[in-house]
């Protein structure tokens, strides 16, 4: 779907409307926009990656991080309890979105028993260390 990539996906034009929808695409309110996974950065280290991952306004117990085989799933969601609402129970304004991010990443040359994690300011930082190569095996057989 090409959808934002042409100036010409609306039928007519409307000066009031072009300001609508700018706060639109501003605020990503478009669900055909909506992100469900975070931003990440893997810098190599030689011995180890080193993965950054975005998670502002996450805390440290909403983001699991999950090994099964050779994938890492790291997955974390928002919850909230406090609720601003009118006489009426009504929300007199409501702009934050609450969801859940996951994103799926392949371990197979990392050693898994060695990760480490640190939640700290918003960043999720992952030390994985890559396994030991090892020299295939060799051997001579013997002639019968």
């Amino acid at each position: 779907m090409l959808y934002g990539l042409t100036p010409f996906e609306r039928s007519t034009y409307d000066l009031f409307n072009v300001f609508h929808e700018f706060e639109k695409d501003f605020f990503n309110t478009n669900s055909s926009r909506d992100l469900r996974s975070c931003k990440t950065d893997i810098c190599d280290k030689g011995d180890k990656y080193v993965l950054e991952a975005e998670l502002p306004g996450f805390e440290k117990d909403d983001i699991n991080i999950d090994i099964k085989g050779d994938f890492l799933t790291l997955s974390a969601s928002h919850k909230s309890e406090k609720e601003d609402k009118d006489k009426d129970g009504n929300y007199v304004c409501r702009e934050r979105t609450f969801g859940s991010y996951q994103r799926r990443y392949d371990i197979s040359n990392i050693d898994a028993s060695a990760i480490e994690a640190e939640y700290k300011n918003g960043i999720l930082t992952l030390d994985l260390p890559k396994k030991a190569k090892t020299e295939p095996e060799s051997r001579r057989l013997e002639i019968k």
